[in-house]
C-alpha cells in the first residue's frame, strides 16, 4: 500500500477538493508551455474533468438518496409493525387514553424522524 501511496496512484487520504486543484495546477502549467496552439484541447480536458467530478458527486447523491428511503420505509415498518400489539396492550389495559398516548407516541417518533431527514 505504502509504494501505491509513494506513487501518486492511491489518494485515500487526499481530500475530494485538493484533487482536482492540484489537477487544475498541473494543466495550467502544461498549457503554458504548449502555447495557445493547443487551447481548445486544453479546455476539452478541463471540461472532461468538471464533467466526470459532476457525475461522481451525482451518483454519491443518488445513492445517499436510495439509502436514506430505505431507511425511512424501514422505520415506516417498524412503526407499523409495533403499532398494532401495542395499540391492542393500550386499549385493552388504559382504554382510550392508552390508545391516545401509544399513537401520540408513535407519531412523535415518525415526526421526529422526518425532521431529522430534512436536507440541511
Amino acid at each position: 500500500m505504502e509504494a501505491r501511496a509513494a506513487s501518486g496512484a492511491y489518494k485515500g487520504g487526499m481530500s475530494t477538493s485538493e484533487m482536482p486543484r492540484d489537477d487544475l495546477a498541473a494543466s495550467l502549467a502544461a498549457r503554458r508551455e504548449l502555447g495557445p496552439d493547443y487551447d481548445a484541447a486544453f479546455a476539452d480536458a478541463i471540461a472532461a474533468r468538471i464533467e466526470q467530478s459532476a457525475a461522481v458527486r451525482h451518483s454519491a447523491a443518488v445513492a445517499d438518496e436510495r439509502a436514506e428511503r430505505a431507511v425511512a420505509l424501514t422505520v415506516l415498518c417498524v412503526t407499523l409493525g409495533v403499532s398494532i400489539p401495542t395499540s391492542a396492550i393500550a386499549a385493552g389495559y388504559a382504554g382510550l387514553s392508552g390508545l391516545v398516548v401509544v399513537w401520540a407516541a408513535l407519531v412523535a417518533i415518525n415526526v421526529a424522524f422526518a425532521l431529522r431527514r430534512r436536507p440541511r
